[in-house]
């Protein structure tokens, strides 16, 4: 297990990922990266669940009216 350290950057607080991590998890500066609260704490994500709701809904969207958005795109 990695552990990371809360440094002051600026009037804000940061911290930085050790190589291995960036590197395993393709991260690069200027990522955005979610925080989302879990019963074990927080877990850091570049999943988007808000946007994972949106597709979500789209899907049932897509399918009920197939016929209308391929009319639309054409």
């Amino acid at each position: 297990m990695d552990t990371l350290k809360i440094r002051k950057v600026g009037n804000s607080l940061g911290t930085t990922f050790p190589k291995e991590i960036v590197s395993k998890f393709n991260l690069a500066e200027g990522d955005t990266l979610f925080v989302t609260e879990t019963h074990d704490g927080i877990c850091l994500t570049p999943y988007d669940p808000d946007f994972e709701a949106a597709m979500q809904a789209f899907d049932v969207t897509r399918k009920k009216y197939r016929n209308a958005l391929r009319q639309l795109a054409e």
